[in-house]
C-alpha cells in the first residue's frame, strides 16, 4: 500500500497506481476530468475526503442533484434547454416569480444571479448568454444566511452573513458577519449533507426562511 499526500508525484504514478494505494488531500481535478474519481473508484484506490465529497465541493449543480431533499423545494439542476422549459411549466403551476440562477462552478457569490422571472432566465439562456448546466432555485425574500463549520465532531461553529446594500450576503460582495448559534434541527440537516456527501468536514451556507424554516 502506497499513500500519497502529493498531487505531483500521485499524478505521476497514476497508472501504477495499485488496490489499497491511498492518496490524501484535494486532488487537482480539471473540468471534464470528473471521469477520473470513476477510474479511482473501480480500481480501488482510497480518497481521503472521499472522491465524492470532493466533487461535490466543486460543484454546485451536482450539489442540487445529490442534496435537493434538503434544498428549498423546487430547486432543479438545468443541464439544457428542455430541462429549463419543464421548469417553466413547473414554476408557473406553482405561481414562482423571482428566481436565482447559480453558476456551476464559481463560488463567493460571483455565480449568483436574480432574475424577475424564470422567462427571462429561459430568453438568455435561449439567446447563449447564459452557460449549461446551473443550477435554478425560486428567491426567497427576507431569508436569513448561516454559514457552518463543521470538522467531524470535533469542531463547529456559525455565524450570521447580512448585506444590507445587496442581496448576496458572502463577505467577498460585502457582507458582514455575526456569531450565532445552531439550533438542533440546523445541526441534524448539516449532518445529513455530511453524510450523503461522504464529508469528514464542511463548510455549509443554510438558508433560513422568514417562517424559521431551514434549508
Amino acid at each position: 500500500m502506497q499513500v500519497y499526500t502529493n498531487n505531483s508525484d500521485f499524478f505521476s504514478n497514476f497508472n501504477e497506481l495499485n488496490e489499497g494505494d491511498a492518496f490524501i488531500g484535494r486532488l487537482r481535478i480539471k473540468p471534464g476530468q470528473e471521469f477520473l474519481y470513476l477510474d479511482l473508484c473501480q480500481r480501488g484506490i482510497h480518497l481521503y475526503p472521499s472522491g465524492l465529497s470532493q466533487q461535490l465541493s466543486r460543484s454546485k449543480v451536482m450539489q442540487a442533484e445529490l442534496l435537493a431533499e434538503l434544498m428549498l423545494p423546487h430547486t432543479l439542476a438545468i443541464y439544457n434547454q428542455h430541462d429549463l422549459l419543464e421548469a417553466v411549466n413547473l414554476y408557473g403551476r406553482q405561481h414562482i416569480n423571482g428566481v436565482i440562477s447559480k453558476d456551476d462552478r464559481r463560488n463567493a457569490g460571483l455565480g449568483i444571479l436574480k432574475w424577475a422571472s424564470v422567462e427571462d432566465v429561459f430568453t438568455q439562456a435561449t439567446l447563449g448568454n447564459l452557460a449549461y448546466p446551473f443550477v435554478l432555485q425560486p428567491y426567497k425574500e427576507q431569508a436569513c444566511d448561516i454559514r457552518v463549520i463543521v470538522l467531524a465532531d470535533k469542531y463547529q461553529e456559525a455565524y450570521y452573513r447580512h448585506n444590507p446594500d445587496n442581496f448576496r450576503n458572502n463577505l467577498h460582495c460585502g457582507g458582514t458577519s455575526k456569531l450565532c448559534h445552531l439550533t438542533e434541527e440546523q445541526l441534524s440537516l448539516c449532518r445529513q449533507a455530511m453524510r450523503r456527501g461522504g464529508f469528514p468536514y464542511a463548510h455549509i451556507d443554510l438558508l433560513v426562511s422568514k417562517n424559521n424554516k431551514s434549508y
